[in-house]
């Protein structure tokens, strides 16, 4: 490579050739070496991108008002900062998502592109590491082991943001189509036997609830992980960091970033303990886990078109075979299901990479990090693919779901606390017998008059208790 293309950076291991219009530098280069593994770099993760720009920004802030670090430094890296904050350089960090060392990799990466991006601000060429050091000046009073877990936290915090966007965005169409078959009467299945009669409406509403429970519970796992150990330094002694460092810095960051960030009460506590990890990750598994189950529903709902359920009708959306003409497949809640087999996985991840971490310091929280943003991220789109490409075109079978209930053996449950045990049980005994209608063989055993059944068969009667009067 021609020397004009390449500059020289060296680390305690020795010199080595960078790019010449490369951001990164030695510290990177080494870790692109040793984590050939996903393919897949930190660039893919915008959100941690910026979260380390905001982590940096309040760092140089937070030492220059204590004296670290001189104002034309500190306000060259803030401005850095601010780049990589506006979505900036991001193609730069190159490192592999899935890394040794603890999130050290991520940490340099990030230190590098930030003082290569100063320098150039301060109007010095990529590598004048004697104006401006990665080390020195960017990484001034931190660790990887207080920086990475505090942007990892923020960027999940954001992701969740959009989470919670996402599944809002799928309860509506829920609740919406509650609405719109308010009226549907079917016959509800428990065990996938006809149960009692309902609605098609209560059935969707049941979707949106469960949707709006499992809001809740991930507000508080996000709640969990505005708890950052920014200002532990290495272990959670603050070591090489100035005194009152640590409150400063988390006051900055909150500020700066607008995600409510609260420093640890004990810092070396926090350096150690990944549970705010797993208990979001729990949450996640528990939304992929509900999710799912109700892309099941959906798939046996709307199975046939000729030979199975038929309640409802899923929008079309492709050609189902290669070999059947006709055939249409419900591939909406078929990916979704995916989906959520995936984040079940990640749990496992994230939970044997909690377990296993040792004394000071868990070193496996880039996997940890991976596993929860690739959750969060996929859930997303799963919610508003499910909502825009399946929900909200979903039809009643209106007419076969009408006449399943008028010939449910099922409907002598709603009449027995009208006609009585007995007379309900020769109701369904004959009907069985013969293969007729409930109605009909009420109606031909004296028991009850067309009237009177047509007005037991609505709604309000057989899908609610019953409403005496006084």
């Amino acid at each position: 490579m021609p020397s004009a293309e390449y500059r020289v950076e060296h680390d305690f291991l020795g010199d080595k050739r960078i790019p010449f219009d490369a951001y990164w530098g030695v510290h990177t280069a080494r870790a692109m070496e040793n984590f050939p593994i996903s393919g897949t770099t930190v660039a893919q993760m915008p959100e941690l991108i910026r979260a380390l720009g905001f982590v940096k920004k309040a760092a140089a802030r937070a030492n220059q008002q204590l004296g670290a670090l001189d104002q034309l430094r500190a306000g060259a890296i803030a401005a850095a900062c601010d780049e990589l904050i506006a979505g900036r350089f991001h193609e730069h960090f190159v490192v592999d998502v899935i890394q040794g060392g603890a999130g050290t990799s991520t940490n340099m990466n990030a230190n590098e592109v930030i003082a290569n991006v100063a320098l150039e601000i301060m109007g010095y060429q990529k590598g004048r590491y004697d104006v401006l050091h990665p080390n020195d000046h960017v990484n001034a009073s931190q660790s990887t082991n207080d920086v990475y877990p505090t942007a990892v936290r923020m960027s999940l915090w954001l992701g969740i943001e959009g989470l919670l966007a996402a599944m809002a965005k799928l309860r509506e169409a829920f609740e919406d189509k509650a609405a719109e078959f308010a009226t549907v009467l079917k016959i509800g299945r428990t065990q996938l036997q006809d149960a009692v009669p309902m609605t098609l409406g209560q059935e969707f509403s049941a979707y949106a609830v469960m949707l709006d429970e499992d809001e809740a519970r991930l507000r508080e796992a996000r709640s969990l992980i505005q708890e950052v150990n920014l200002g532990a330094t290495a272990i959670g002694t603050g070591i090489n960091s100035r005194h009152g460092y640590a409150e400063l810095v988390c006051r900055l960051l909150a500020e700066s970033s607008g995600i409510p960030v609260v420093k640890a009460h004990n810092l070396i506590e926090a350096t150690q303990d990944t549970g705010a990890f797993v208990q979001l990750s729990g949450v996640l598994k528990r939304v992929a886990t509900k999710l799912s189950k109700t892309c099941n529903d959906l798939r046996l709902l709307s199975s046939g078109p000729q030979a199975g359920f038929g309640d409802i009708r899923l929008p079309a959306r492709q050609a189902g075979s290669s070999i059947m003409p006709g055939k249409v497949n419900p591939v909406i809640p078929e990916v979704v299901n995916q989906v959520a087999f995936e984040v079940i996985g990640n749990d496992v991840t994230v939970t044997l990479a909690s377990e296993a971490g040792q004394l000071q310091l868990n070193a496996f929280e880039p996997i940890m990090g991976w596993s929860l943003f690739k959750s969060i991220t996929h859930l997303s789109s799963a919610c508003l693919t499910l909502e825009a490409h399946c929900v909200r075109g979903i039809e009643a079978n209106t007419e076969l779901l009408a006449r399943r209930v008028r010939e449910s053996i099922t409907l002598v449950t709603a009449l027995n606390p009208i006609i009585g045990y007995e007379k309900a049980a020769l109701i369904a005994k004959t009907a069985i017998a013969t293969g007729r209608p409930v109605d009909d063989v009420a109606k031909s055993l004296g028991i009850l008059t067309q009237e009177e059944i047509e007005a037991l068969l609505v709604p309000e009667k057989l899908t609610q208790p019953l409403r005496l009067k006084a």
